[in-house]
């Protein structure tokens, strides 16, 4: 099956992809009393957590910031965008494991599976960073028309992390060690990015590996708008966009040679 075909039948399966979504909401938090309130309190309760605790320890050790803020948003901008990354990736690497038994029962096309994933994470995204952007309002944070810039940032995120996803989710399914592997090197990959910590901080030497470090781009892409206001840096970007449809091309090729082999191996 060629690609365009392939997309296609994702196509005529989104009513499909779209209950697959709701229904995973839904049952996300049908049994607690709150219900879908929890969606609103959980990255609530985080928000206010770092700005209340964060803004008071850290200050303004933010070199050329003086809002009280400023670490907070720091925080924020780093640790939700990252949060996307992670869910997407770390959901992806189960997803063909987890639903085996749909595999084997039913045809669909295999890849509504991993969009299912991003779509149920951009859904937990977009609750939790409409809260931030509320909180950047409020506290007359918010970085102006730069933020729209967040948009491409954004689609290249999503697609770096669902085409590390759908590789690591394919060798997964053949090679159990590879999920195991990578949850290991998000948590090293989450503190050689700069998100709790301002790359300043860091001796030079180290400084410069960062430019190796897809996510350490994005993130600092992400700081730059919400902090200060400015548009990220576009050349920088361009490698990081570059990679990621590198992998996207190179995991649907894989994913489409091993798809068969995959329920066999199930």
């Amino acid at each position: 099956m060629t690609l365009p075909s392939l997309f296609a039948s994702v196509w005529r399966y989104r009513g499909f992809i779209s209950g697959s979504v709701k229904r995973e909401f839904q049952t996300k938090y049908r049994s607690s009393m709150l219900g879908a309130v929890w969606a609103v309190l959980n990255p609530l309760a985080m928000i206010l957590v770092y700005t209340l605790v964060f803004s008071q320890v850290m200050g303004n050790r933010l070199a050329g910031s003086a809002s009280p803020f400023s670490y907070s948003i720091y925080l924020c901008a780093g640790t939700l965008t990252w949060g996307l990354f992670a869910e997407i990736t770390g959901r992806s690497q189960t997803v063909f494991i987890e639903h085996a038994n749909l595999l084997k029962k039913l045809q669909f096309p295999r890849l509504c599976l991993p969009i299912i994933v991003v779509l149920n994470a951009c859904v937990n995204f977009g609750i939790v960073f409409f809260l931030f952007t509320v909180f950047l309002a409020l506290s007359n944070s918010f970085p102006g028309w730069a933020y729209l810039a967040m948009v491409p940032v954004l689609l290249i995120q999503i697609i770096l992390a669902i085409s590390l996803g759908i590789i690591v989710g394919v060798l997964n399914v053949f090679f159990r060690d590879v999920g195991q592997f990578f949850t290991i090197l998000l948590q090293f990959w989450f503190w050689f990015t700069p998100i709790v910590y301002p790359v300043s901080a860091l001796p030079a030497e180290v400084r410069s590996m960062l430019a190796w470090n897809p996510m350490a781009t994005l993130v600092t892409a992400y700081q730059a708008i919400l902090l200060r206001g400015d548009m990220p840096d576009w050349g920088s970007l361009l490698p990081v966009a570059g990679l990621s449809l590198l992998l996207c091309v190179f995991g649907l090729r894989l994913f489409r040679k091993r798809a068969g082999e995959m329920v066999d191996e199930l």
